[in-house]
């Protein structure tokens, strides 16, 4: 238990501190991309192509033709976010708050409620529009900006509250996962997905065999990746098919590894001091007892969560603060008041406002009034309504999607693209403003109680 406890909130810490970064990436692309001596500049560099090419393949390629930089972040860079996801998934479900039933049956519910009543509301407001491909746009949860808004309120905020808040995150992931796999795959070429259900199968094969090069599972997985960008699956669903097969065992047990340093160790016990105290070249003898200690310790960490681990800050703080200075550049010289007021802006704010906050609140209120799951320990219902009220801090799913369903580059629908983007920023801005505003009120005023498991770290 303590192990989850810790896990929890060292995931907390780094999607905290990855949110600072994001708030810099988006406010740094606000800022450009209205400058009139970047503007042009700012547009034009996202359709520079790049290359991956041995002969005449090229991996960063779609039907043949090279992936402009734009295409390479959405498709290449946010394939490695969604990997990053899935081996989150695969944790929580194995050892984490979704490996209980009852611990994870509150955050799940929510997270569907959260879902449920955006879309619900966008399709009212869109009902019979030209925008009503974007229904899924305000369902999703910013997990880094959600915690970081949590951390500015430091140890006022229980822990409990952090984990629920975060598991319902993760299971909304889950939920654009779905979306995403259902409702934005086109054209799709069954040859090459065969193939890559084929490499999907080694893969699976290779944990099953317990294979731990972690090698085996990217290399086999980049052409996974790539099959799925050509086959019409988008690509962000091979991450997370990919993701799941990395194994979740180590080759050593936590005793088979302290056994193995304790040999080495006494090895060193041996030595004589002068040996030890002076620095100098280490004899072969030396050098092979700390291989044997390094490799020990390689094995007694999981490929999952060696994996997960070393993602962490690449993602935190270089593809998703770069995906958002990409796609968060909103041009407020092509933009009316009035976009805030009718269309696809108003759609998304009130369901990233209005609609998360009634979505997570009310099931989360219904489920535990059947009694099917308890409230957060150390929670009333006061905070936990402004910790639905962040839920509608959408962010970066919400671009993702957004740019699913406008981002073709025609005219009409680069300026849904816009105005969509500007409802995110604003629902977003609103959802996060409120609900930390909420929690302020309702939240002690001096610092929880430390939690036992934080004490015994």
């Amino acid at each position: 238990m303590a192990q989850v406890f810790y896990t929890a909130r060292k995931t907390i810490k780094n999607l905290t501190n990855g949110g600072n970064v994001l708030l810099v990436a988006t406010a740094l692309a606000l800022i450009v991309v209205n400058l009139p001596f970047l503007h042009n500049f700012y547009n034009s560099l996202w359709t520079h192509e790049l290359a991956l090419q041995v002969g005449r393949f090229n991996l960063f390629s779609h039907h043949g033709h090279p992936m402009s930089i734009m295409a390479f972040i959405n498709d290449a860079l946010m394939a490695v976010f969604f990997f990053s996801v899935g081996l989150e998934i695969k944790r929580e479900v194995l050892v984490g708050e979704l490996s209980s039933f009852r611990k994870a049956l509150l955050p799940i519910v929510a997270a569907i409620g959260g879902m449920v009543v955006p879309v619900g509301i966008f399709f009212l407001m869109g009902h019979g529009s030209d925008y009503i491909d974007g229904a899924a746009i305000p369902m999703a949860t910013d997990i880094a900006f959600s915690l970081g808004v949590l951390a500015m309120l430091g140890n006022r905020v229980p822990i409990s509250l952090k984990i629920f808040l975060t598991t319902l995150a993760v299971v909304d992931d889950i939920g654009g996962i779905l979306v995403i796999a259902i409702f934005y795959s086109t054209h799709i070429s069954y040859d090459l997905l065969f193939i890559a259900a084929l490499l999907l199968g080694i893969l699976v094969l290779g944990g099953q065999l317990g294979i731990q090069s972690k090698v085996f599972y990217l290399g086999i997985g980049a052409f996974i990746w790539f099959l799925f960008l050509n086959a019409g699956i988008h690509p962000t669903i091979a991450g997370v098919l990919i993701a799941f097969c990395v194994p979740a065992k180590p080759v050593y047990a936590p005793k088979k590894y302290i056994k193995t340093i304790r040999k080495n160790i006494g090895y060193f016990a041996s030595e004589d001091d002068e040996k030890l105290t002076s620095r100098t070249i280490l004899t072969h003898a030396q050098l092979n007892w700390l291989k044997e200690i390094e490799s020990a310790s390689d094995k007694v960490i999981s490929p999952l969560q060696d994996m997960e681990d070393s993602l962490h800050p690449i993602v935190n703080y270089i593809i998703v603060p770069l995906f958002a200075f990409a796609n968060a550049g909103i041009f407020f010289g092509d933009l009316q008041l009035s976009a805030l007021f009718h269309g696809v802006a108003p759609a998304i704010i009130l369901g990233l406002v209005g609609g998360k906050f009634i979505g997570i609140f009310l099931f989360s209120w219904i489920c535990v009034k059947l009694n099917w799951a308890p409230i957060p320990d150390g929670c009333n219902w006061k905070q936990l309504a402004a910790v639905s009220m962040l839920g509608g801090i959408g962010f970066t799913v919400s671009l993702f999607i957004a740019n699913l369903s406008f981002g073709t580059g025609d005219p009409y629908m680069s300026q849904l693209l816009n105005n969509s983007k500007l409802g995110i920023l604003v629902g977003s801005f609103l959802a996060g403003f409120l609900g930390w505003l909420f929690l302020y009120l309702t939240l002690p005023k001096e610092a929880a109680e430390p939690n036992l498991h934080e004490e015994a770290e």
